[in-house]
């Protein structure tokens, strides 16, 4: 009997090559998008999962309830840890991480820049990175011991047992001799918050001994495994006192603002984030996570787009059950139960699915390496073994099956047998179901094109909004650790001084946007001046910033070498730090910290413009600039000709090799850099666009099939039509008047959704484009004619055959 299935199921579809052509298609194309967007949206879900006691393992966070708006930073004072341990004395584990830029590591006579992480013992006690060599109770028991990573390990010292081998960390006097006590496994590069090439103490980062005492200093951050019979709830509430205790000034500057306690009762409080949570919350991770709306952005096209698939065949299914009703009529009456006409027919369903999930899959093979090139996504196929995505798939693939097969053999193997063999079939009222999945299918894909449309038009805000300075013929080199940033940067001006087409050069401690060392740091402060809370980012600057930045001061002016003190206690402040100050005239005044003893002050020299040295995206603090002929320069600007600007690159490549050949040349185009910062946005807006396109394209595709199957059945009637004088474009009116009624009904469900999604999107944006009807308006518009096109080819073709063959049967 299944034999005998399988081979009428095959000769029906081959019966039907059409409709089982644009079946497979449409379900191949979303099983293979929906793999790549499930496989994305699993590997964000899964961020941080591998880790063992996992629900136990909290970072830490202050919550400061300001009047002016409430903030949560995860960055914490150097001596948190070991008072937490000593007030705590139960708690399970509890450790400090600093990370920065990478360091220069050599041994063996060779170097490398590699990314240390300073931490306490606790940090193998707390995550359950496998420790391939070494004893994880000891490993970082000596502040002379590192751990480095399997990477780093094999890099250094290739097949070669590096246990209990030395390496040197650092530059000239700074430079530390590390043994290594252990070889832990790479952390997972595409979902672990955490990553490291070594690991060392944290005694050893600079100016600990100076800040191990300092509780006004946050730089760190902080991460505690609770015992298993603490809870969140309960330790938060514990911390309120170790809060009161540690922190009673913060909480005297609250109470000297008039801040009023949130809804759990606190103006300040240490509170936690379950590990599993961190990589979803951009504030506490600062900056580095995905916002949890997108993946749930991403499943929800996933599904989408299966319905729509799923909708097209359920459409076709039933219009075709029309043409076989006398074949299910005579199998009844010949004795086939309702069960085994349902086992038949939806067995042929079955076939056509799994024949496009295969394809599908297929698909997604060979167009992984094109995915994860446009998207950057990372993306490998040994991800999908894995058994909880295999389970998803699968999961996914007998819903479509159980959904899009079922429901039309259900209603073919309900047809009574006396009515369809008198030729008086009828399903009640069969059109409403195809109507509202018809509408069902294009508000969906309207909803989609009109994101990705508002979602590229903010993109392209962020991009094109003025940064305060001119990015374009800026180049941007990272300097790296193999090489002295200030050394270079005067052999660069020496080579460079007579070249006419090299505007400006100079030197800073933060690159401004992306650049290819993947690198962002921020460094801040906050003090009293004039009983005035002040807050700002610190920037280290050289010789010409402001003019390889075209940056012109408002009043004062820039940092000049005919100035021997400007390295000494000069400032170059923004117009907001100004404000901030409030001091209508600062230049030639002295700023500092009112509890300063030392009497220590900076003299203003100049006021600049404010501008956006981070993304849009972050907030904007005021800027304070100084120079210093001691700290490191980590990147170099070059401006340039525009004349010259497309072999700039190259020529500064070769002269990179000349003045800094131990060091990769990794320059960018600052420009380039800055779009970077919009990677997320970007990537969102290009697979909303792809989502928005194939949902458009499987919802014509099935919009052409049903209109094609609908004619079929209105032959006889379009003959006699044309018979009676009718002409193509009054048959073209008749026939797809109804399905642009169907377009309308889909567009006044999809826009006004679409508009209520978006502005909740764009309200996490401080710099946020308004929506336009015309965006809405435009979408509808082409929508309509989409359709139009889509049922009028099928109605042309129809309306040009002679009436004699359609009403030769009559």
């Amino acid at each position: 009997m299944l034999r005998n299935y399988l081979k009428i199921a095959f000769r029906n579809l081959w019966k039907s090559k059409g409709y089982a052509a644009i079946n497979v298609v449409g379900l191949s194309v979303a099983f293979c998008i929906c793999v790549f967007l499930f496989l994305t949206s699993y590997l964000q879900l899964t961020y941080d999962s591998f880790h063992q006691d996992g629900n136990r393992i909290f970072k830490t966070y202050l919550f400061s309830n300001d009047p002016e708006k409430a903030t949560r930073s995860a960055n914490m004072p150097l001596p948190f840890v070991p008072a937490l341990k000593a007030d705590y004395p139960e708690l399970e584990a509890a450790t400090r991480i600093m990370t920065g830029r990478k360091s220069l590591v050599e041994a063996k006579g060779k170097y490398f820049d590699k990314l240390l992480l300073h931490t306490d013992q606790d940090f193998l006690k707390i995550f359950s990175f496998p420790l391939l060599k070494g004893n994880r109770e000891i490993a970082l028991r000596d502040l002379s011991s590192i751990v480095l990573s399997e990477n780093m390990a094999t890099a250094i010292f290739g097949t070669e047992n590096p246990m209990g081998k030395t390496v040197l960390v650092g530059r000239d006097a700074d430079q530390k001799q590390y043994v290594v006590t252990g070889v832990i496994g790479d952390a997972p590069y595409n979902n672990s918050s955490i990553q490291y090439d070594a690991l060392v103490r944290i005694e050893n980062a600079p100016n600990y001994q100076n800040n191990k005492e300092q509780w006004n200093g946050h730089f760190y951050t902080v991460y505690l495994k609770l015992p298993p019979q603490v809870d969140q709830a309960t330790f938060e509430n514990r911390l309120k006192p170790f809060a009161q205790k540690y922190f009673s000034g913060v909480l005297k500057d609250l109470k000297e603002k008039k801040a009023r306690p949130d809804q759990r009762g606190d103006l300040f409080a240490i509170r936690l984030q379950q590990l599993s949570k961190v990589h979803f919350d951009r504030e506490i991770s600062g900056g580095k996570g995905a916002p949890i709306a997108i993946v749930y952005t991403l499943l929800g096209m996933a599904a989408f787009i299966l319905l729509i698939a799923s909708i097209n065949f359920i459409n076709l299914s039933i219009a075709r059950s029309f043409t076989r009703a006398r074949e299910v009529g005579v199998r009844k009456s010949l004795g086939a139960l309702k069960n085994q006409l349902f086992v038949q027919i939806w067995g042929e369903s079955t076939l056509l699915c799994l024949v496009g999930f295969l394809v599908g899959i297929l698909l997604t093979y060979l167009l992984m390496p094109q995915f994860n090139a446009t998207f950057d996504a990372r993306l490998k196929l040994e991800y999908m073994l894995k058994p909880g995505f295999v389970g998803m798939i699968l999961g996914v693939f007998i819903l479509v099956t159980l959904v899009a097969g079922g429901y039309p053999a259900w209603q073919m193997a309900k047809f009574n047998a006396v009515e369809v063999l008198k030729g008086k079939l009828s399903m009640k009222r069969p059109g409403v179901l195809r109507n509202s999945l018809i509408v069902t299918q294009f508000a969906m894909s309207c909803l989609l094109a009109c994101c990705t449309i508002i979602a590229a038009q903010q993109v392209d805000h962020l991009r094109t909004r003025p940064l305060g300075f001119e990015k374009e013929q800026v180049i941007s080199i990272p300097v790296g650790n193999q090489v002295d940033g200030r050394q270079v940067l005067g052999r660069l001006r020496n080579k460079l001084a007579t070249d006419p087409a090299v505007l400006a050069v100079t030197g800073t401690s933060v690159n401004i946007g992306r650049g290819r060392d993947r690198v962002t740091s921020r460094t801040s402060a906050g003090f009293k001046y004039k009983g005035r809370e002040v807050a700002t980012d610190i920037l280290l600057v050289d010789y010409d910033y402001l003019k390889t930045l075209n940056i012109k001061p408002v009043s004062g002016r820039d940092f000049s070498r005919s100035y021997s003190t400007d390295s000494v206690n000069r400032i170059i402040i923004t117009e907001s730090m100004a404000k901030m100050l409030g001091e209508p005239k600062p230049v030639g005044l002295f700023m500092g910290d009112d509890e300063d003893t030392t009497g220590t002050k900076s003299e203003i020299i100049g006021v600049i413009p404010d501008f956006h040295l981070y993304s849009l995206a972050d907030e904007n603090r005021p800027i304070t600039m100084h120079l210093s002929h001691s700290e490191t320069i980590h990147y170099i600007f070059i401006r340039v000709t525009p004349q010259s600007l497309a072999g700039s690159m190259e020529k500064l490549r070769a002269v990179w090799q000349e003045v800094a050949p131990q060091s990769e040349f990794m320059g960018t185009f600052m420009d380039e850099n800055v779009d970077a910062w919009y990677q997320n946005e970007e990537q969102m807006a290009k697979i909303c666009s792809l989502a928005a396109g194939i949902a458009i394209l499987l919802s014509c595709l099935g919009l052409f099939a049903v209109a094609m199957m609908v004619i079929e059945q209105r032959t006889k009637e379009i003959g006699i039509r044309k018979v009676m004088g009718a002409s193509i474009p009054n048959l073209i009116v008749v026939l797809s008047r109804d399905f642009v009624k169907l377009v309308l009904v889909a567009l006044l469900i999809a826009l006004p959704i679409a508009w209520f999604l978006m502005n909740t999107w764009l309200d996490n944006y401080r710099e946020r484009i308004q929506i336009s009807f015309w965006v809405l308006a435009g979408v509808g518009l082409s929508a309509i004619l989409i359709a139009l096109a889509t049922v009028s080819f099928q109605t042309i073709k129809a309306a040009l055959v002679n009436p004699v063959k359609s009403l030769r049967s009559e």
